[in-house]
């Protein structure tokens, strides 16, 4: 299972589940994540599929640098220790998954409630979403254009 997570929001961008994974699978699923949020500075990785040259070389367009962590030190992760550890317990332990595409379509669920309505003890029992929504609303076009030219809809102070 490919598991995305920013690490300055803590928002999930991408569970992938597969039989096997490789680092075509990673370049699958990167650009989306980076469409959607942003080519990030750098990608804190671990796995095999991470350190292809294929992967590499496509990294090396996009101007996203790498960090990898040593085998055998979870320290370095702990926030994706903690998420995989939340992963099992609340969703694959609860789950009798039948096929790979069912096990893609209750993943992305876990994940979307993950990110909107799950709530965080580090952030005082409040759901994820609304703390990644501030963080975002100091960052772009809020900034250059204003909100009342570009307002974010998704915002919880925006009415549509």
């Amino acid at each position: 299972m490919l598991n995305l997570i920013d690490e300055l929001t803590r928002e999930c961008l991408a569970i992938r589940p597969r039989r096997r994974l490789n680092s075509r699978d990673v370049i699958e699923v990167l650009p989306e994540a980076m469409i959607q949020h942003g080519i990030r500075e750098y990608i804190r990785s671990n796995g095999p599929e991470f350190v292809a040259r294929v992967l590499r070389k496509w990294l090396d367009h996009t101007e996203a640098k790498t960090l990898y962590i040593e085998f055998g030190s979870p320290w370095e992760k702990g926030y994706c220790e903690s998420f995989n550890s939340k992963l099992r317990d609340e969703f694959l332990n609860g789950e009798i998954i039948y096929s790979l595409k069912e096990g893609q379509l209750l993943a992305e669920r876990w994940r979307v409630y993950y990110n909107t309505a799950r709530p965080h003890s580090s952030l005082g029992y409040r759901p994820l979403a609304p703390a990644a929504w501030e963080v975002e609303r100091n960052m772009g076009h809020r900034k250059v254009e204003g909100e009342n030219r570009f307002p974010l809809f998704h915002a919880p102070d925006c009415a549509i």
